[in-house]
């Protein structure tokens, strides 16, 4: 899965806000194509495990209650050169310093709800998506 796949998950509050399409639009639109995906929430304790590297950040709590407070969409995707390429597509974590056309840019509300995740490793990517997928979901 490492080198050509990458993992995202539409947050909270773009699920909540009803950016799924349009986000997943740009997505495709952008070449990656979706390995697996599902709609889900993860509990307090479930968004603990996933931020554990977090975990001695002060924003932590607030990490784990925002990303448990509703529904997210976990996807694996896949391009060539998909880390970087999906990493730039997002934009920076702070939308106001995002470039224009970024997810981030169009869709997040604050550095703190910015309405996507993506990995920033191809370690990471692995990791990450067997956190939400079994080897049988993923195509």
């Amino acid at each position: 899965m490492a080198g050509n796949t990458t993992f995202t998950m539409i947050k909270p509050d773009a699920v909540q806000n009803g950016y799924i399409g349009d986000i997943l639009a740009i997505i495709l639109k952008n070449g990656f194509k979706i390995r697996a995906m599902k709609l889900t929430r993860l509990t307090p304790e479930l968004a603990g495990k996933f931020y554990a590297i977090h975990r001695e950040r002060p924003f932590y709590g607030e990490l784990c209650t925002y990303m448990s407070s509703g529904p997210i969409v976990a996807a694996i995707l896949e391009k060539d050169n998909a880390v970087e390429d999906f990493r730039r597509l997002i934009g920076a974590t702070d939308p106001a310093k995002a470039e224009e056309g970024t997810i981030r840019r169009l869709f997040a509300r604050s550095l703190a709800e910015n309405a996507i995740h993506g990995s920033d490793s191809d370690d990471n990517a692995l990791v990450e998506g067997r956190f939400f997928f079994s080897e049988f979901e993923m195509y």
